[in-house]
């Protein structure tokens, strides 16, 4: 166990210096979701009482949340593939470290970068009007902690096993557009007809989604809330699982 921690400290204090040497992809990927609160927001005010919400950020905030968990890990796995060319790959698995401590060093990386932009996040949006409890605010930033973890971990394992950005690129991308679209990020389902409803029960983070919402309108004890943190922690174990034997695969 004490080679684990200290194998994982060291791959994330690594990771974690190149992500500070070169800060400005972490602004430009702020920038998205800081803009669709600013632009899109507001678009929603005329129908916030009809969704249950006192305003509309209430609802709106904890989606995009939700998004940057989601979309701020998926594309991780391009910094994998280019350490994978630079031969930094090759290098760890001619070392001792612990297969598991390669892949989770990153993801505690990944993890805490997302926490300090989802706080940054909620801290934007107080000024345009955001009225949430504390509690679940800090429900909420653990569901993306969640979330970045599962999809860091599909992300890593997935770069490691195409190792190239043409097939990498193109597969994300034919995922990003259906998951944005059917998860309520941006709009609750609730306003969609029956059938798209229908739909998009069977995506998981539609129920993440409307958790994560329950939280920020204080619902800690219905059904829905907890349902969602469920799944999240069902997606953690899965990507886990993936990751991690993907990476042994690749170091055996």
């Amino acid at each position: 166990m004490s080679t684990l921690l200290r194998d994982t400290g060291t791959v994330f204090w690594r990771a974690m210096r190149l992500s500070l040497r070169n800060p400005a992809w972490l602004v430009i990927m702020m920038m998205q979701p800081i803009l669709y609160i600013v632009l899109f927001g507001p678009l929603l005010e005329p129908i916030a009482g009809q969704l249950g919400a006192g305003n509309a950020y209430q609802i709106f905030v904890p989606g995009i949340l939700v998004q940057l968990g989601i979309f701020g890990s998926l594309f991780v796995g391009f910094g994998l593939i280019a350490e994978y060319r630079a031969g930094v790959i090759e290098s760890q698995r001619v070392t001792p470290a612990s297969r598991t401590a390669l892949l989770l060093g990153r993801v505690l990386r990944d993890v805490v970068v997302l926490l300090v932009q989802g706080t940054l996040l909620v801290l934007v949006s107080l000024p345009l009007g955001l009225r949430a409890p504390v509690l679940g605010v800090v429900l909420t930033l653990l569901v993306v902690a969640l979330l970045g973890a599962a999809f860091a971990s599909i992300s890593y394992a997935l770069a490691l096993t195409l190792k190239s950005e043409d097939a990498f690129a193109p597969l994300l991308n034919a995922v990003v557009l259906p998951v944005l679209l059917l998860s309520g990020i941006l709009l609750p389902m609730t306003l969609a007809p029956a059938w798209l409803q229908t739909v998009s029960d069977v995506n998981p983070l539609k129920h993440v989604v409307e958790g994560a919402r329950e939280f920020f309108l204080g619902g800690y004890g219905t059904s829905v809330a907890w349902w969602g943190l469920g799944l999240t922690v069902a997606l953690v174990l899965i990507g886990w699982v993936f990751g991690v034997r993907r990476f042994r695969r690749e170091s055996s």
